[in-house]
């Protein structure tokens, strides 16, 4: 097989850049021009655009996605000891704010085909102490809202949905009512870390809400707990939203549908090349929610991942391992409460995952090298 012209890369932003590169060199200069580079207007205009989009009442924007998910905490007024549940598998932002306000994370497994939350170990891990639950859309779709939802009506929890990977994916209720994700919980937080499905060109991140005065609240405690200028009255952080950030989302906002549609379409490709592989996982996709694919990932079985990943690399394809360590054998969170072997379908998902390629520019040609190689490697 030859290998593709063009460099394989996880994320080909360069090609995406490319395509809107007059669209987004315009909204830059705008910004340069005016010369309002902390809250310009492109701010309030993504702001407003995005709350269209995701028919939610309220977007805050901020500085990045871990300061979304820190806003969002504090403003609910969690205190030290509150405990807050969520998965081992994740990214570490998710419990490293729950750690930094003096909060106990509480996790818990996922489920083995979906990677999302297991709704039941969440049940089982209520106490006195829960304050808040944060399920993670894991790459790119919902997790069980609607079970976690009426949880936490049952217990009186607050729901904080991290919604990173996930942005413009739709969860479907029972009786066919619709949400976008991180519009359904208390808040939705999210990131546009570059590589994600809306990523600008440096940090950003956004919270969303219905309620008006959590709205506010979050809006002061972005902007140093400000209500009017000079006039500070709660504890707040410094998490502005750049100018030039925020022109370069709202340019790539109008094509985050047609950016999961290419994702998804190459999703479909990976799942007809690898159906029914005896050592190949494909990831499932479940009814209730749409997938916008921010990461294509396989459940390797009686594979060597080290080896296989070495000689995708060899022939020129990369090959990411989200995660190779669980958040409760993480060092910086292991406690008397866990142990190797509390949470096995998480530990065995990070003994055995691979993500491939996943991007909104990838050919037939490039797709059909990958499963040609990966195939060719497995058999």
């Amino acid at each position: 097989m030859a290998t593709p012209a063009k460099k394989i890369q996880m994320v080909d932003l360069k090609s995406q850049y490319e395509k809107i590169k007059t669209e987004v060199d315009a909204a830059i200069a705008d910004v340069i021009n005016n010369t309002a580079f902390i809250n310009g207007p492109a701010v309030k205009e993504f702001q407003s655009a995005l709350e269209k989009y995701l028919h939610v009442k309220h977007v805050i924007p901020c500085a990045n996605g871990t300061d979304a998910l820190q806003i969002a905490m504090m403003a609910l007024g969690l205190k030290p000891g509150d405990e807050v549940i969520t998965a081992s598998f994740t990214y570490v932002a998710t419990a490293e704010v729950i750690g930094l306000l003096g909060l106990t994370p509480v996790l818990v497994d996922v489920y083995p085909d979906t990677f999302d939350i297991d709704i039941e170990a969440i049940e089982r891990n209520i106490t006195s102490k829960t304050k808040a639950i944060v399920p993670v859309h894991l790459f790119g779709q919902c997790a069980d809202m609607e079970r976690i939802m009426a949880l936490a009506k049952k217990h009186n929890l607050y729901v904080i949905e991290d919604v990173a990977q996930a942005i413009g994916a739709d969860y479907t209720f029972s009786n066919g009512t619709k949400q976008k994700a991180g519009t359904i919980g208390t808040i939705g937080s999210t990131s546009f870390f570059p590589s994600k499905n809306l990523g600008c060109y440096g940090d950003g991140g956004a919270l969303y809400t219905n309620d008006d005065d959590l709205a506010k609240k979050m809006r002061m405690i972005a902007h140093h707990g400000q209500s009017v200028q000079y006039v500070h009255d709660v504890l707040g952080v410094n998490s502005r939203l750049d100018t030039i950030q925020a022109a370069v989302l709202k340019v790539k906002l109008k094509h985050l549908d047609e950016y999961a549609a290419a994702r998804n379409k190459v999703a479909d490709y990976y799942d007809k090349a690898f159906a029914h592989h005896l050592k190949l996982k494909t990831p499932k996709r479940v009814k209730n929610s749409t997938h916008v694919f921010h990461q294509y990932t396989l459940q390797l079985v009686g594979v060597d991942r080290a080896k296989l990943r070495e000689q995708l690399a060899e022939r020129g394809i990369p090959a990411m391992i989200y995660y190779p360590i669980p958040l409760h054998m993480q060092k910086a969170y292991q406690s008397n409460r866990y142990k190797s072997g509390d949470f096995p379908v998480t530990e065995k998902l990070c003994a055995t995952v691979l993500s491939l390629p996943m991007h909104t520019e990838m050919d037939e040609e490039t797709l059909k090298y990958i499963t040609d190689t990966v195939l060719g490697l497995v058999n």
